[in-house]
Parts: structure tokens; C-alpha cells; sequence
């Protein structure tokens, strides 16, 4: 293979090194030479490729984000009706590659650097945006629009929580959900309370 074909498949390898690394450690206190060597690759050519560790943060971040947007596109083109949209959102959300530990630990340092880097927190701006948007257009066919917006919002709320819980399950700290299913199986019966309770009769905001 040409020298100038490795390039795509080491920035890969790197980003991937990166989300392991970072994993190990649970935060950003890491350094490109210990990123590279995980990748196998020299931290010159690491710098080369990125910049610089910030540069391999946003990419890794872009990474995640890309990945779990390609997940969420396969699997909404692949549901059926509303409610089968809301499911494949929250399996994706919580899917084998996304609920892996070394990637958790890498969303929550991801979330702690938002706190105090502006592009940081567009990158999550945009996922949160996009999971928001996702999740009320399917639940606004099944109940009014407030229901579906504050539904919406609780299932968000579910996913953060349940992801930070799964990282100190990891850690043997906190005795949290061990597994993609349970955690699904938990927002699932969420989503089916909230709209069991807005299409009781008598309930406001129901729709008929």
C-alpha cells in the first residue's frame, strides 16, 4: 500500500488509541506520547497528523459523534412508526460500541472539558440537539407537543445519568446498571409510563 494511504488508517488508529487511553485513566490526563504508543505510532507523527492533544480530543470527540450519528440514522431508517423511532434511539444510545467502558469514560471527560472549552461544548451542543430533536419529533405523534418536549427531556436525562452510573459500576464504586439491556429496559419503562399516563382519559395534553 502507498505511504500516503496509511494516513486515514493511523489518524484511525490514533483516535481509537486515544478513547482507550483516555478510558484507562477516566479524564483528559493524558499525553500524545501515551496516545501514540497505545496506537503504535510515534507521538511526532501523532503531532503531525493533529497538532497537538487538544486537536485529538476534538477529533476523538468528532469520532464518537459521527459514529453515533451514522448508528442513529441506520437504525431510524430501519423503525417502525413513532414509537419504534423512540426505541431505536435509546438502543442505539446504549448500544455494545457507545456503553463500552473506555468509550464512557471518554464521554464524561469529554462533558468535564465542555465545562471550560467553547468547541468542546458545541460538539456535545450538537449531540444534545440532535438527541432532543430526534426524540420529540417521534414522541410529538404520540402525545402534545409540551408531553413530548418534557418526555424528551427526561430520557436525555436517563442516558447522561445512566452512563455516569455504568462509569462508577466500572469502577466498583457504585452498583449500577451492568449491562446495555438493563439500562434500556430501564428508559424503556420510563417512556412507557410518561405515555401511558398522557393518553389516560381525562389526562390534559393527551392526544385523541
Amino acid at each position: 500500500m502507498p505511504r500516503t494511504g496509511m494516513e486515514p488508517i493511523r489518524r484511525k488508529a490514533i483516535i481509537e488509541a486515544a478513547i482507550s487511553t483516555i478510558g484507562e485513566r477516566g479524564n483528559l490526563d493524558v499525553t500524545v506520547g501515551q496516545i501514540a504508543r497505545s496506537a503504535g505510532v510515534s507521538a511526532a507523527l501523532a503531532h503531525h497528523y493533529f497538532g497537538g492533544k487538544d486537536q485529538i480530543f476534538l477529533a476523538t470527540m468528532r469520532h464518537l459523534l459521527r459514529v453515533y450519528s451514522h448508528n442513529v440514522g441506520g437504525a431510524l431508517a430501519e423503525a417502525k412508526g413513532p414509537r419504534g423511532r423512540i426505541s431505536a434511539v435509546i438502543r442505539v444510545s446504549f448500544g455494545t460500541e457507545q456503553f463500552a467502558p473506555s468509550t464512557i469514560a471518554a464521554w464524561l471527560a469529554f462533558y468535564v472539558r465542555a465545562q471550560s472549552d467553547d468547541q468542546a461544548r458545541r460538539l456535545l451542543g450538537i449531540y444534545a440537539r440532535r438527541l432532543n430533536s430526534n426524540l420529540v419529533d417521534a414522541l410529538g405523534q404520540l402525545c402534545a407537543r409540551d408531553d413530548a418536549k418534557r418526555i424528551a427531556e427526561g430520557i436525555a436525562a436517563l442516558i447522561d445519568g445512566l452512563y455516569i452510573r455504568q462509569a462508577l459500576h466500572s469502577r466498583a464504586i457504585h452498583d449500577g446498571p451492568a449491562d446495555p439491556a438493563s439500562a434500556i429496559a430501564l428508559v424503556e419503562r420510563y417512556v412507557n409510563s410518561e405515555l401511558g399516563a398522557v393518553a389516560r382519559p381525562g389526562k390534559k395534553g393527551g392526544k385523541r
